[in-house]
């Protein structure tokens, strides 16, 4: 029994510092990049992005700093697989994408600012309060970008339109968390480039809906008395 309990506390303190070990060599620019990748692909694919950053800790694919360990817990990965399931497929239907997208309106920010503070918060109380503000703002234009694009989709007649948009996400998550991870510097003028294209796409499609909805507005006004 002495045995079996000095070789299992000699596994975990391997694994436990193999860990620390791999936290130690993110740089500043790799933690830097995690942070933003975390909140800006949260805004997208709040449950992918748990679910993947989670599998790729448990895997060693990637050293997870301390605050986020907890998204490696069995529990946690269970819950975010089965809500990302849900989500691939709700997100990909007309109408449906919108209504989804409303009832996390309020999720998807904070989660975000929560998960980049994650990546600092657990050694420093300032770059996690600033990571948070970070992930938050980040989370919050790549959410509106995503929300006002859906809108303008769902007013075409086919469904394709609306599976396509779906999937371009799913494939700007996994390539902005793969950047973000392998390449910190290209990542960061990706996201710069990304930033700028979605301001000009959300002013744009803002036109183009008060467009629409002033032509609403005249077909369902009365018409004028004679």
């Amino acid at each position: 029994m002495q045995d079996l309990l000095q070789y299992w506390q000699t596994i975990t303190g391997t694994v436990s510092g193999a860990v620390q070990h791999g936290t130690q060599s993110m740089d500043m620019p790799a933690l830097l990049a995690l942070a933003a990748a975390l909140g800006w692909a949260s805004g997208l694919r709040l449950y992918a992005v748990v679910f993947m950053t989670g599998l790729a800790g448990v895997m060693g694919w990637i050293p997870l700093p301390q605050g986020l360990h907890v998204l490696q817990h069995p529990a946690m990965l269970t819950a975010s697989g089965f809500m990302l399931f849900i989500e691939f497929f709700a997100d990909k239907i007309p109408g449906v994408d919108s209504l989804w997208d409303m009832v996390h309106s309020v999720i998807r920010i904070p989660a975000g600012a929560a998960l980049a503070a994650g990546v600092f918060g657990a050694d420093s109380a300032t770059m996690g309060a600033a990571a948070a503000l970070l992930g938050g703002s980040l989370a919050a234009t790549s959410f509106a970008t995503k929300a006002t694009t859906r809108v303008a989709v769902n007013g075409s007649p086919e469904p394709f339109s609306n599976i396509a948009v779906s999937l371009a996400e799913d494939g700007l998550v996994v390539g902005a968390l793969w950047l973000a991870t392998n390449y910190p510097f290209a990542f960061g003028i990706a996201l710069a480039i990304a930033l700028v294209l979605m301001v000009i796409l959300l002013i744009t499609l803002f036109k183009f809906l008060k467009t629409v909805a002033r032509r609403l507005g005249g077909w369902f006004s009365p018409a004028p008395a004679p």
